[in-house]
């Protein structure tokens, strides 16, 4: 039988993270981690690291520069939301329809699937109004107004903007390998229909600390709307994920870069530049938030006992009846 083409295997990962249960460990969650000096020199390197992922949503943040450099002003929230994996809110929606109405373009235009936010109280709210799920509920609503706000920027097709061969996809793909400097290995398509390029954790890593380390006084637009994007970021942590969401916790709290990906994928930046990606192999992201704050920890680049503060806002107890009996914790 001739392999199927895929991520690292089980045997190329370590642990990343335990389960603990009443004093004893009941579940491990394996992966690959690359941490990054200021100066983009591995400092560690935890499983496989070369082989390609998808970065899923971790991806959003060189998909917003693509936008950024084609013509369009995205500044302050509405940057923040063009990045987001957002839970829905009644403001995130506010965001993304404002982007829609500065592209004069209707929520049906947008290519991303209907969903419910996936925020507790704006869901809960949605079912008393009686009110339906729609495409600009779901965590990938803001990215696909942005990107459908180049389109009509640059004159190019509306219809069919999330094809790979599309000007616009063309370009996020031209902006990935700037940053990155690894040609993708494969191009699926994401949950939210878009395009997404397997790349290796290094290739990420090294990007990110790109996007993320930009210089706003930069002679390239390239690293200026990055430095404007990561200190929009930044100053809106609550557009990039949600209230009580493990990225805009660690953002609000701790002052990093954070963005998760779906399956387990998490990027990080600390203040000072040191930046992490990983993958946790299961795919789980339970437990990827505090393995990255634990790896910039021990890169030097975040105090421990500031991690702990916030750890408990994270949501990794484990529970036995109605009282915490273990938690998830990072063991690199």
């Amino acid at each position: 039988m001739t392999p199927v083409a895929g991520t690292f295997s089980v045997s190329d990962a370590v642990e990343l993270a335990v389960v603990e249960r009443s004093g004893f460990i009941e579940s491990r969650h394996a992966g690959s981690a690359v941490v990054l000096s200021p100066d983009g020199e591995v400092l560690r390197a935890l499983g496989d690291v070369a082989s390609p992922i998808f970065p899923r949503s971790s991806l959003k943040p060189f998909q917003a520069v693509a936008v950024m450099t084609s013509g369009v002003t995205l500044r302050g929230e509405d940057a923040a939301i063009a990045t987001a994996s957002h839970s829905g809110t009644a403001a995130h929606v506010a965001l993304v329809r404002g982007l829609l109405d500065r592209a004069s373009l209707p929520v049906s235009a947008l290519g991303c699937p209907p969903a419910p936010p996936s925020d507790q109280a704006a869901r809960d709210a949605l079912v008393r109004s009686g009110g339906a799920r729609e495409r600009v509920h779901m965590s990938c609503s803001g990215k696909h107004a942005a990107m459908l706000l180049a389109c009509v920027a640059n004159d190019w097709p509306v219809d069919g903007y999330l094809e790979p061969e599309h000007p616009l996809q063309k370009r996020i793909l031209d902006v990935l390998e700037r940053f990155t400097g690894e040609r993708p290995a494969a191009t699926a398509i994401d949950g939210c229909g878009a395009p997404v390029h397997a790349i290796s954790l290094h290739a990420l890593g090294r990007g990110i600390q790109k996007v993320t380390t930009a210089a706003p006084n930069s002679p390239f637009a390239l690293f200026r709307e990055a430095a404007a994007l990561t200190q929009a970021a930044r100053e809106h942590p609550w557009a990039v994920h949600g209230p009580g969401q493990p990225d805009t916790i660690a953002m609000e709290r701790l002052g990093v870069f954070a963005k998760f990906g779906a399956e387990g994928v998490m990027v990080m930046t600390a203040p000072n530049g040191t930046t992490t990606a990983l993958k946790v192999l299961d795919g789980s992201s339970r437990a990827s938030t505090i393995v990255a704050l634990r790896l910039l920890a021990h890169a030097g680049a975040l105090e421990d006992d500031a991690i702990d503060a916030v750890q408990t806002e994270l949501d990794l107890w484990v529970m036995g009846g109605e009282q915490r009996v273990g938690r998830v914790r990072a063991t690199t």
